[in-house]
């Protein structure tokens, strides 16, 4: 059964400005996988080999094929119900801002509107010399030679932050108007681990925002926030969103 507080549902229902801070633990619940496909070709490659600009331009067709095959993955699953429930939250309050680390466009598939990537989207990709945005089928998993530019033949790569790269600064610009608005904070799936983004929370919580944190188990900064909750974000957000649902109906009768 899931478990929230009636302060939480109450501290939603009155918030101007709610900010939702999800990691890989929701995607996951859609068949996501954290990183790679386990028991595949791909094991035998580590993250960290293959992210990173160094092992792109010294190998580009792998990098490519192996952005390819984790793009062919998230394009054959759908959003889950913890997507959709903070997509539904948009139309109960004023103001809903999601903020992701993942890289799988769910929660735009899923409808929400206002969503900063901290990580960027690997639905995307673009020239590394013109910046160009590139095709949706610009990398393949089948790839036998090289992507490249066709307005200027340069490097294609996937529109992700690789080891060593420094956040996109607008993505992060408008993570932090978030939080600074934020009356209530949701983090949500993720282990709050990686830095910067697991410090928005605490930093929500310094500007006086409401932060309940949801996940299967309590994450690294569970007894700095103010309520964890303990479930997958596909049970737990639904039900959320039905009690801030009832509460207004109660409050406007």
């Amino acid at each position: 059964m899931t478990t929230f507080s009636d302060e939480l549902v109450e501290r939603l229902v009155s918030a101007s400005s709610v900010m939702a801070l999800t990691g890989a633990g929701i995607s996951a619940e859609s068949g996501v996988p954290t990183f790679r496909d386990p028991g595949g070709l791909w094991d035998k490659f580590k993250p960290e080999e293959l992210a990173n600009v160094d092992a792109f331009l010294e190998n580009p067709v792998l990098v490519q094929t192996w952005y390819g095959h984790r793009r062919r993955i998230i394009e054959e699953v759908a959003p889950n119900p913890g997507h959709l429930a903070l997509a539904e939250l948009e139309s109960l309050l004023p103001e809903v801002s999601v903020i992701t680390q993942n890289v799988d466009g769910l929660h735009q598939e899923a409808g929400s509107t206002n969503v900063a990537e901290l990580h960027g989207n690997l639905r995307r990709a673009y020239c590394v010399d013109c910046e160009t945005p590139a095709g949706e089928d610009a990398l393949s998993p089948e790839a036998e030679n090289v992507a490249m530019c066709r307005e200027c033949g340069g490097l294609i790569r996937p529109d992700v932050v690789w080891f060593g790269e420094m956040l996109p600064m607008d993505q992060v610009r408008r993570a932090e108007n978030a939080v600074q608005k934020a009356d209530v904070c949701l983090s949500i799936g993720t282990s709050a681990i990686v830095y910067p983004a697991a410090g928005i929370p605490q930093q929500a919580r310094a500007n006086g925002a409401y932060v309940a944190e949801i996940n299967v188990e309590p994450s690294a900064i569970a007894d700095q926030i103010d309520e964890t909750i303990i479930g997958k974000a596909g049970e737990v957000l639904p039900a959320i969103v039905e009690a801030v649902r009832t509460k207004q109906s109660a409050t406007t009768e």
